[in-house]
């Protein structure tokens, strides 16, 4: 099990070390670093934004890794900020490329919104993922069966062969548990999400024998909030915290909703949030809720 702490430095690495993950960080790492250029140079975002033939706020969006990047644009920034080295260069260029190179999860665009698209090219490069779920099982851990019976409830309009096609990418999703690089992971779910009997009995005595399989991972932690806990900081809603392995990239609060998604990566936004949570941690059940999942599955039987 991994240790529940959520404050330590990510390693330093140098600023133009190749990243990990797909295009969605790989932009936002460019955009990282074209910023602390940008700023070593003394240049402000209008002039960068005159360089590009564009405005301060495209900058912005840039340096925040919202949209593509054109390597003609970097070339130019590059140029203005007076930075001439061809070898950086030429990495910088190469994470260019990257950043236009669709992830895995392309292949499922038809199903994929473009607001959900980002999170999971952020969760396929983070390195710790934390959660907070009230109502259902989180999506890294669910089972088939399921995940199918949840999606049913969530698309009420989709087809057979949409629910299908969106069931087989959160299947795809949980691979990253078992790579061999794989994240750490810490998921706080509320008792209701165990005993609420998604799908039927079967479908969920299955699942939280899933959890206790998940369990048995060395990078996965699982804690329970019981009923009696009574209220609690994050009775507002599920979250989830992303922290990664580059030092440009700042960690991610992701609140998803039904029609879109919230990504707030302020200092103090995340800070706000890492309380709520570490204060939730130290009310729920401690790491290793085997006895708790088990009583809630014996009772399925």
């Amino acid at each position: 099990m991994i240790t529940p702490e959520f404050d330590a430095d990510p390693p330093v690495r140098g600023i133009f070390a190749q990243p990990m993950g797909g295009p969605t960080v790989v932009r936002r790492l460019l955009g990282a670093r074209l910023r602390r250029l940008r700023e070593a140079g003394g240049v402000t975002g209008e002039a960068a934004g005159e360089a590009i033939r564009a405005s301060a706020s495209k900058i912005s969006r840039l340096e925040r890794g919202r949209v593509g990047f054109k390597e003609r644009d970097v070339l130019d920034l590059l140029r203005l900020y007076g930075f001439d080295d061809e070898t950086e260069q030429a990495g910088l260029l190469e994470l260019v490329r990257q950043s236009n190179t669709p992830g895995w999860w392309h292949h499922y665009g038809d199903v994929l919104p473009d607001w959900y698209e980002s999170y999971i090219g952020l969760e396929e490069a983070a390195a710790l993922i934390r959660c907070y779920e009230p109502q259902s099982v989180p999506g890294l851990l669910q089972t088939e069966a399921y995940a199918r019976a949840l999606l049913r409830l969530s698309h009420p309009g989709a087809t057979t062969e949409q629910i299908e096609r969106r069931v087989a990418l959160r299947m795809t999703r949980q691979q990253l548990l078992t790579r061999t690089d794989a994240p750490k992971v810490w998921a706080v779910m509320d008792e209701a999400a165990l005993r609420r009997p998604m799908g039927g009995t079967d479908v969920m005595r299955a699942q939280l024998e899933r959890l206790l399989e998940l369990e048995e991972l060395r990078n996965v932690t699982l804690q329970v909030v019981p009923f009696d806990t009574g209220g609690h900081p994050a009775i507002s809603g599920p979250f989830t915290i992303l922290r990664f392995s580059e030092p440009d990239l700042p960690d991610i609060v992701y609140l998803e909703q039904l029609t879109g998604a919230v990504y707030l990566d302020k200092r103090e936004d995340v800070d706000h949030y890492l309380a709520v949570l570490n204060r939730l941690a130290v009310q729920a059940t401690p790491p290793a809720t085997h006895g708790v999942i088990a009583t809630i599955l014996d009772g399925l039987r």
